[in-house]
């Protein structure tokens, strides 16, 4: 009976569009009243579940991507990936691929890549024409790698569920397929591009090359720190975050310097 109470319970608060994090608290707390278990003893599981060091890392990976992002990362990979592979016939198509590899080595996680790549990448690719269907079918496909390629939060989380797996372990591990994805993804972008004749990229000036080149190794440099930190056992994954938000905050604000260093201290609430 607990089970079915435990299960209906789940099903019926999906069904009323409850967000996923309520519906599991509630249906926990539902059969819990009903096994008369305390409620206490059930929020002190549930506090402990999630006290865990390892899971900081995942707010700081999510804080170094949007600090990145904001200061004009996600336009400076796009650049770097059009110089290294931009100019063959569907080559934006391509360019897409590469970015969301070098950018899901930043943010670890396949939405972030989507929003920040996809918002500039789909309309590019739709005013040179390529067809809406597969501009977006790209861009999603390609972002999958955030989940492969670390520093990916799915990795961590399996970490702390699984007992203390190695995270650079996993790292390591995600490491080959991700990229093995990535060139599979950018083979079937160019045999598509061929075959429905979609148009070469724009040919970069030779005297901008090396500041594009240099910039894109700046933000590229933050998977580098993470990785060899964590590889080296200089640093545990959560502390490598940490680092990665603070490089993150240097190049940003002190180096690229598109937003003001006060943006750091949030939008103005509005007198209502």
């Amino acid at each position: 009976m607990e089970v079915a109470i435990l299960i209906g319970s789940f099903i019926i608060l999906l069904l009323c569009r409850v967000p996923i994090a309520l519906t599991l608290i509630l249906s926990s707390l539902i059969t819990g009243m009903y096994m008369d278990i305390d409620l206490a003893a059930i929020l002190q599981r549930m506090v402990s579940g999630v006290n865990s060091f390892s899971l900081l890392a995942i707010p700081f990976f999510i804080l170094a991507g949007e600090i990145m992002n904001e200061g004009g990362i996600s336009r400076r990979l796009i650049n770097f990936a059009n110089v290294i592979i931009g100019k063959i016939r569907g080559g934006l198509a391509m360019v897409n691929v590469l970015a969301s590899t070098f950018f899901g080595g930043i943010s670890g996680s396949a939405l972030a890549d989507t929003s920040s790549l996809g918002s500039v990448l789909i309309p590019m690719m739709k005013k040179n024409g390529y067809d809406s269907d597969y501009s977006v079918s790209v861009t999603i496909s390609s972002a999958a790698q955030g989940v492969l390629i670390p520093p990916s939060h799915n990795m961590i989380i399996y970490s702390t569920a699984a007992g203390g797996v190695s995270v650079g372990a996993l790292f390591m591990g995600g490491l080959g397929p991700g990229l093995l994805l990535g060139i599979a993804l950018m083979v079937l972008t160019y045999v598509i591009a061929v075959k429905r004749n979609y148009p070469k990229g724009e040919v970069i000036d030779r005297k901008e090359i090396p500041r594009i080149m240099w910039e894109g190794l700046l933000g590229l440099l933050t998977v580098v720190i993470i990785m060899g930190g964590i590889l080296s056992g200089f640093f545990t994954a959560t502390e490598s975050s940490a680092i990665g938000v603070l490089y993150a905050f240097i190049i940003t604000f002190f180096v690229y310097r598109e937003i003001p260093l006060a943006r750091m201290g949030g939008y103005p609430i509005p007198n209502v």
